[in-house]
């Protein structure tokens, strides 16, 4: 089931193509979520090679209809470079999707284990695949920009000897052997990505029920806890809060922070009763909440 549009747009946009903008090429990750959120649309994935450009695409409206970023991954933590990047655009969250990352070691076919002297793939993708390799100390692992298009050059470039970390969509697309699947060491690497669009053209959706928002705090003892209490005390599910400095003022923090409002207080209602208690409060986005997806 597809939340990130309004049920209207929705009907109207079955009947086009909705573009869709992703860090990372095609079969990454991005794409995979991409195709899970937006599973009753037809998709058109518009590639950028890095975050800044995503945002920068999305903004400009010229390519993208909307975009999907990577913003937390459960064994990495918090992309903090993604949530500076969201702040300082104009863009809002509509929408959230959750992807569980299976890693696979792929190589051309009939290449063996033995054969390889080099895996390239992100350096994310190649953290949570040390421990297999350990097995392996004749193969050097070597970081590049994205899993999938590590996997593309071992198919253009004939790479006998070199394999990639990336997903089965890359194996398939690019027509090459998945060695080993499964390879990530902790089997509960999820990453979460949020859905993307520009201010403008945001419409209220149907069932939005979390928020996304982002505060400072006077700088004295207890000011956040009064702004924990107040949330509290609306009976909204805190899901997540990340700080992160405030530049030009030492020791001083952001506090981003997500909610699931539940019960009979609505979302606007819990945010005005803390905006007394902040500092530039600005709401990111309201949407429903995402699903988690396998692949």
């Amino acid at each position: 089931m597809m939340h990130a549009l309004p049920s209207t747009e929705s009907d109207e946009i079955s009947q086009r193509t909705l573009r869709v903008g992703i860090q990372g090429y095609a079969g990454a990750f991005h794409e995979i979520a991409a195709r899970l959120c937006f599973k009753e649309i037809n998709l058109d994935i518009i590639p950028a090679h890095t975050f800044p450009e995503l945002v920068q695409a999305i903004e400009s409206g010229e390519f993208m209809d909307l975009g999907l970023m990577a913003i937390e991954n459960t064994l990495a933590g918090s992309l903090m470079s993604n949530y500076h990047l969201l702040k300082a655009s104009n863009l809002k969250i509509v929408g959230e999707t959750y992807l569980r990352i299976k890693q696979n070691l792929l190589v051309l076919p009939g290449q063996k284990i033995e054969d390889l002297q080099e895996v390239h793939s992100h350096p994310i993708a190649i953290a949570q695949c040390r421990k297999y390799f350990r097995n392996y100390p004749h193969i050097r692992l070597i970081e590049t920009v994205d899993t999938a298009l590590s996997a593309k050059r071992v198919r253009e470039e004939n790479l006998l000897h070199v394999g990639a970390v990336a997903s089965t969509l890359a194996a398939e697309l690019y027509e090459l052997e998945v060695l080993a699947a499964g390879i990530e060491t902790n089997k509960k690497n999820h990453t979460r990505f949020l859905v993307l669009r520009k201010e403008e053209e945001v419409k209220k959706l149907d069932g939005a029920n979390k928020a996304s928002l982002c505060f400072s705090t006077g700088h004295e003892p207890g000011s956040l806890y009064k702004v924990l209490a107040v949330l509290a005390a609306y009976n909204v599910n805190l899901t997540k809060i990340q700080s992160a400095p405030i530049i030009g003022k030492p020791w001083e923090y952001m506090f981003f922070v997500d909610f699931v409002a539940e019960g009979q207080i609505s979302i606007s209602q819990a945010i005005e009763a803390i905006r007394p208690l902040t500092h530039e409060l600005d709401l990111m986005g309201v949407y429903q909440q995402g699903e988690h997806h396998e692949y």
